[in-house]
């Protein structure tokens, strides 16, 4: 975030004496002025919701500059805008969610960082397009964009220019001209005991490599099978399939906000709106129903979708405490084969 904001700063500061109201910003209908109040305006705006904590629609909050403030004071507000959206991300605990309309309809600390560092990145390129400048922000930041707030965008040769390409700001070899876009933050489906939180490329690639994926663990976690269910969702990304909403989820309990196992899909629904599902959990969680729980919560979410008609699980058959489970939360067996015993649940 500071450094995104910095390297911002760093390149327009100079050029801050120049004509910004005269000129519109690259492809938009702003001017360079405008635009680069633009982001003020939303660090101001993420900052708010997060630190009251707004979880249905903006706050009835605007800003405004003084009159006659030039270029150079725009320029001071934003660096402290900046500061406070920073400080404000830093201060708030893990599990907070507050109101953004892009797709899922919230975010938590994270999402709002990556966010904020997308407005950085593609205003200031706007803003510099208009007046001729060259700027290119660290492929680094490019890419923590893109693998926490565009799971549904193929990685490509280079972050920036895949950034650019994926909201309409510029082209890509072999991938077609983007006209209309919008990035995702991670679905959260709600259970009784516990949270379903959907986990964004950036934590899976953690997870796969041996890491806490930035979740707070219970006592034996993450367990093999989310750190494998993690790199199945990461190949899909990196080839272009994933579908955010059928990813892998990482189940946190409320009552503490530790992880304490993870469930998902393995892919999205077929032709036939069948969709597979797996699911582990540390065992210092097991035997509280917890998986149960969280089984009936994904199922009610997923069913309730016009494009799912059925959930399947192929199970072992030494495995009867994990067939109790999907027992528990209505499947039926089906069929059963050297591969396994298979539950189905279907819709109504």
């Amino acid at each position: 975030m500071n450094e995104a904001v910095a390297g911002s700063l760093a390149v327009l500061r100079p050029a801050a004496d120049r004509d910004w109201e005269g000129v519109t910003a690259g492809r938009l209908e702003w001017s360079c002025r405008t635009t680069a109040f633009h982001i003020a305006e939303t660090f101001v705006g993420y900052s708010s919701r997060l630190a009251g904590r707004v979880l249905e629609g903006r706050l009835p909050l605007r800003i405004g500059l003084a009159e006659g403030t030039d270029n150079h004071g725009l320029l001071d507000v934003v660096e402290a805008t900046g500061a406070l959206l920073a400080a404000t991300l830093r201060a708030t605990p893990p599990g907070v969610r507050a109101f953004h309309p892009q797709r899922f309809g919230s975010a938590d600390r994270r999402g709002f960082a990556a966010m904020a560092i997308a407005e950085v990145l593609l205003h200031t390129h706007d803003v510099t397009e208009g007046l001729g400048i060259r700027y290119r922000p660290a492929e680094e930041l490019a890419e923590s964009v893109l693998t926490w707030i565009f799971p549904h965008v193929q990685p490509g040769p280079a972050a920036w220019p895949t950034l650019l390409w994926a909201t309409g700001r510029g082209e890509l070899p072999g991938r077609a001209p983007v006209t209309d876009w919008g990035w995702y933050n991670n679905l959260v489906i709600p259970a009784e005991r516990l949270d379903l939180v959907g986990i964004r490329p950036a934590e899976a690639r953690d997870l796969r490599l041996g890491g806490d994926g930035g979740f707070e663990w219970i006592d034996g976690g993450p367990y093999e099978g989310t750190r494998d269910a993690a790199g199945f969702m990461l190949k899909a990304y990196e080839g272009g399939v994933h579908r955010p909403e059928f990813g892998v989820f990482t189940l946190v309990r409320r009552a503490d906000g530790r992880a304490i196992g993870g469930m998902g899909f393995h892919s999205a629904p077929d032709e036939e709106g069948r969709v597979e599902i797996g699911y582990d959990l540390t065992e210092a969680a097991r035997g509280n129903g917890y998986a149960a729980e969280a089984l009936r919560a994904l199922a009610d979410w997923a069913l309730a979708r016009d494009d799912v008609r059925s959930l399947f699980a192929t199970i072992d058959p030494a495995n009867t405490p994990s067939q109790a489970v999907v027992s528990r939360a209505g499947f039926t067996k089906v069929s059963e084969d050297e591969e396994g015993i298979a539950f189905e649940l279907r819709g109504r």
